[in-house]
């Protein structure tokens, strides 16, 4: 059985600095994802949940949610940036395996009949929205805007090793998030990455949202393309819609990341490119069973989050899922 979660940057709360403060809490976030549907939360970045176990897990068990992975950027391509990445993977990867236990424990017995709950993922990112080039042209990235030969070798060394420790120290596994605004953006630069990480160490999430934006030409079967091209490495998958019509705007206008969110480019389920029935036709034949994401990226104080939630879940609900 899939199950479905929702995360903290559908409420504004995103990894990068410099968007606008968020004064949203993580009690309200965690109510609003409880109340609209969901039995599963993402932890966010560092420190906006509770970053001792026994708090996070007294915070999850309350409203019976699963946790379910945490978002970790690494500026992969400067080895001087791994020890530093590493240190926050592990860190972070440790306090979910410790409030899982708990977390899954009260999932489990709020809905009976549902599969097993499996761990957290350790979610490794580039460190997006640091460069300016790609920031500017996220969306509309060209071959010649990507690494170098030496920049990738760091890169993969920074990934492996860093996915090799967190199992190590805590048990849990990483995926790798391929995200507009970073360096693993095109489908040609997922398909690089996965083919310097070691498949048993690194997996990759599939985020259709990102997935469509990043391809510069969003459409139905590019999303389904991208899924079966990177099938045998897809671990974890963050239910993410893209309008094609804003898309094209910010290739227009040259548009950068944050302006692009900031117009709705990542919008409700079921209102832009991404053919959710068939992503959910292939999840059910590739037997994917734990916990599927519901991520729509907005900035700070945009839009109406716990409505936009609830619409949503209910349009999962009506695809089956």
């Amino acid at each position: 059985m899939i199950n479905i979660g929702n995360a903290p940057c559908s409420w504004g709360s995103l990894e990068f600095e410099g968007v606008g403060e968020n004064k949203i809490t993580f009690e309200k976030v965690l109510n609003e994802i409880e109340q609209t549907g969901y039995t599963g939360t993402e932890l966010g970045d560092w420190g906006f949940m509770p970053s001792k176990p026994k708090a996070l897990k007294a915070e999850l068990a309350k409203r019976k949610l699963a946790l379910t992975g945490a978002f970790v950027p690494v500026a992969f391509r400067r080895r001087d940036a791994h020890d530093d990445g590493k240190m926050r993977a592990v860190k972070t990867a440790r306090l979910m395996a410790s409030a899982a236990r708990a977390s899954h424990a009260a999932r489990a017995s709020h809905a009976a009949g549902t599969s097993a709950i499996t761990q957290p993922f350790l979610v490794l990112a580039d460190d997006n929205g640091s460069d300016a080039r790609r920031t500017l042209n996220a969306g509309n990235t060209t071959p010649g805007m990507g690494l170098s030969e030496a920049e990738w070798s760091a890169f993969a060394d920074g990934v492996n090793a860093i996915a090799a420790a967190v199992k190590i120290e805590s048990g849990l596994k990483c995926v790798f998030h391929h995200h507009c605004a970073g360096f693993v953006e095109r489908p040609e630069e997922i398909e690089r990455l996965m083919a310097l990480t070691d498949p048993d160490l690194v997996g990759l999430v599939f985020d259709t949202g990102h997935y469509a934006f990043g391809t510069t030409a969003p459409t139905p079967q590019v999303v389904m393309d991208g899924l079966h091209r990177f099938a045998s490495r897809i671990w974890y998958v963050h239910l993410k819609d893209c309008s094609a019509e804003v898309a094209a705007q910010a290739r227009k206008n040259h548009w950068d990341y944050f302006t692009s969110v900031s117009k709705g480019v990542f919008c409700e389920l079921g209102k832009g490119c991404v053919p959710f029935a068939d992503v959910a036709r292939w999840m059910r034949d590739r037997e994917y069973s734990g916990f599927a994401t519901v991520e729509q990226d907005v900035l700070p104080g945009m839009g109406q989050p716990a409505e936009s939630a609830k619409r949503n879940r209910a349009f999962l609900r009506s695809i089956g899922l």
